[in-house]
């Protein structure tokens, strides 16, 4: 194994990808997979989990699912036993379930604000007290990668729930970072720009797309496995000064102003 391989390297690891049914999440799964590490999808789609271990295994690598209620405690508790049980171990969390709503601000009903909150952060803060908790008492070096948005660092319009509930995972992560730095915890987040996916199809009208573009010094959209890079770079040991920091993979989008 060069060097670089060893730097980046995986093996011997067990992730737990939150949200790993997905398109970004599932693609950050393939990424730590590929590094040598045993990958856990949890979502509520088997259907899309068995396709995404698929694509794993046929790739060399390993993992299963388990289907939870993220946004439950009781749900996250019995995860954390399974996977304790499977792989004795677990060394990197991935928290990327999410939801968005294009609802105008007047118009949010307090159903859709609780639910968008219960996965975008609820779902955040159980897992991280839980599997937090987990690595501290059985003293393991371990890596937390919450997932972001760039309307966590600035406020988008037409999604005002969704942004207001990254924005409080950024600082949760941030909080935490802190809190768990001297322990052999490390926190960050990775914030995706643009990438259409299942959860902003629905906002990604043509009108949309075109202000998002202009927006975009590299004029495109981002592509799931260009969120790799800094996913193995957050997750290894090559990120092992990095805790509490954003690593934007936006096209550029942040850069841009007029």
């Amino acid at each position: 194994m060069s060097s670089l391989d060893n730097l980046f390297s995986l093996a011997g690891k067990t992730a737990v990808v939150i949200g790993g049914t997905g398109e970004l999440c599932g693609a950050m799964a393939e990424a730590i997979a590929s590094a040598g590490a045993e990958v856990v999808l949890v979502g509520r789609n088997e259907d899309k989990a068995r396709a995404r271990l698929a694509k794993i295994e046929g790739a060399g690598g390993r993992g299963y699912f388990v289907p939870a209620d993220v946004t439950s405690r009781t749900g996250i508790e019995a995860l954390l036993a399974t996977v304790v049980e499977q792989s004795r171990q677990c060394d990197i969390l991935v928290n990327g379930a999410g939801v968005n709503s294009p609802t105008p601000f007047l118009d949010v009903e307090e159903a859709e604000f609780e639910s968008i909150f219960a996965v975008n952060v609820k779902a955040v803060f159980i897992a991280c007290q839980v599997f937090g908790r987990h690595f501290l008492e059985n003293g393991v070096e371990a890596s937390v990668i919450n997932v972001g948005s760039m309307s966590g660092v600035t406020p988008l319009s037409r999604v005002f729930g969704y942004s207001m509930s990254k924005a409080a995972v950024h600082n949760l992560s941030k909080n935490l970072a802190r809190e768990w730095a001297t322990q052999g915890i490390r926190v960050n987040t990775i914030v995706p720009g643009f990438f259409p996916a299942e959860q902003n199809r629905k906002v990604l009208t043509k009108e949309r797309v075109t202000q998002i573009m202009g927006h975009t010094p590299m004029r495109r959209f981002g592509e799931p496995q260009e969120l790799a890079g800094a996913t193995l770079l957050l997750a290894s040991s090559a990120g092992s000064f990095m805790t509490g920091t954003e690593i934007l993979v936006d096209g550029g989008f942040a850069a841009m102003t007029i």
